[in-house]
């Protein structure tokens, strides 16, 4: 397949995507009618390297990660962390309620050995499953190897669609408070509106010279610094560079280094979101309908039990924290699928719910940063300590 067609069906998928979400006012997300439409293709007529085909191989992928999930740190200030405390223990109750269940319930169906390969992909990503794919290869169980990375290719069918009922939920919610003048907005709210002039660092440096080139240089920068520190830091503590990277995201924005949303303002935003979409719909190859006609049983069981738990946990802990359901469920739903679709998940619901842009802003600054820090707490850091636990598990 010629690469600029390749390039271009993978472009007329997000398309569709993005049609049918605003159709739907994202009743059905962009990213779960993609996801559906890139197994139909994988099972039909695309070539399994499409994606690599199109000109996405790994390297420009991890450019665009680093550079993407730094510019998602940009809209989040210190403050606004700290303030994200109760984010991050719904995340972590969320993930507690999946085990729970799973090692109560699920063992009354499924056995040991299903639950310990099939837990930590349901709460992470790609590498979780990477590690128990791998694991339970080396111990001669191939199927539940493959179902390990079929969990993290099919989990997000769940995910998608609820998450997005639930982010309109409380985007509603907002929206009647703020209508009726009832709504007290927080900081960060004021603090997303587009800023045309250079942040604070370059304030006295002439427009003329605030360039694309040198927002995509102090953005790198800023990237290269989170992926050196994780570098030097191996030898004696293991720092995942993508954290490292939201972290220095965040503190760049505030000493004033960097303008919120660099990568916007170069516009550079749509291109990098396509090659992290296009990269994620990858793993969809792996799923053969042979594979999900041998594994259905597992892997719904899995799925639904985990779901159960997860709402159970989060609902409570959010009763406990002052948090609504919706919102406590929609955070520990970002298990299921993480950064990028927490992220673009949230955009699609806060563009359906208002054409306002002041509307916008208040949407953003209440349903975006819990939704970050959730998807970064469980699928980036939690979910990869539980698969290396969980390896030793599997015998």
């Amino acid at each position: 397949m010629p690469q600029l067609l390749a390039f271009t069906l993978l472009a007329l998928i997000l398309w569709i995507g993005d049609i049918v979400s605003t159709r739907t006012r994202s009743w059905l997300p962009s990213v779960f009618v993609c996801a559906l439409l890139f197994l139909a293709g994988y099972w039909t007529f695309f070539p399994e390297d499409i994606v690599q085909t199109a000109g996405f191989e790994t390297p420009i992928v991890f450019l665009a990660m680093y550079l993407l999930i730094t510019n998602m740190g940009t809209l989040l200030s210190v403050e606004e962390l700290g303030r994200q405390w109760r984010t991050v223990v719904i995340a972590l109750s969320g993930i507690g309620g999946i085990l729970a269940l799973l090692f109560t319930v699920g063992l009354t169906v499924l056995d040991w050995q299903t639950i310990v390969v099939g837990a930590p992909p349901l709460v992470g990503g790609v590498v979780a499953s990477l590690i128990m794919s791998q694991a339970a290869a080396d111990a001669g169980l191939q199927a539940l190897s493959v179902l390990a990375i079929l969990i993290y290719v099919m989990q997000g069918f769940a995910g998608y669609p609820l998450t997005a009922i639930m982010l309109k939920r409380e985007g509603r919610r907002v929206l009647a408070a703020h209508r009726a003048g009832d709504w007290q907005a927080p900081a960060m709210a004021t603090e997303t509106a587009e800023a045309p002039l250079p942040p604070r660092l370059f304030a006295s440096l002439p427009a003329a010279y605030d360039t694309a080139y040198f927002k995509m240089l102090r953005l790198g920068a800023v990237a290269f610094a989170a992926w050196g520190t994780s570098e030097l830091a191996a030898p004696v503590v293991t720092l995942s560079p993508f954290v490292l990277c939201l972290v220095f995201g965040v503190v760049a924005t505030s000493v004033g280094f960097l303008e919120r949303e660099p990568l916007r303002k170069a516009n550079a935003f749509g291109f990098t979101v396509l090659i992290l979409m296009v990269f994620i719909f990858d793993g969809l190859k792996r799923a053969t309908p042979e594979m999900l006609g041998q594994l259905i049983v597992p892997l719904v069981a899995i799925i639904g039990i985990g779901l159960l738990g997860m709402y159970l946990a989060s609902w409570n802990v959010g009763r406990l924290l002052g948090v609504t359901p919706a919102m406590a469920f929609a955070c520990s739903l970002t298990a299921l699928y993480g950064f990028p679709a927490d992220y673009i998940i949230t955009k699609d619901v806060i563009d359906t719910l208002t054409e306002d842009a002041a509307e916008r802003e208040v949407l953003t600054a209440h349903l975006l940063p819990p939704m970050l820090v959730a998807g970064f707490v469980t699928v980036t850091m939690v979910s990869v300590v539980l698969a290396g636990i969980f390896v030793g598990m599997i015998a």
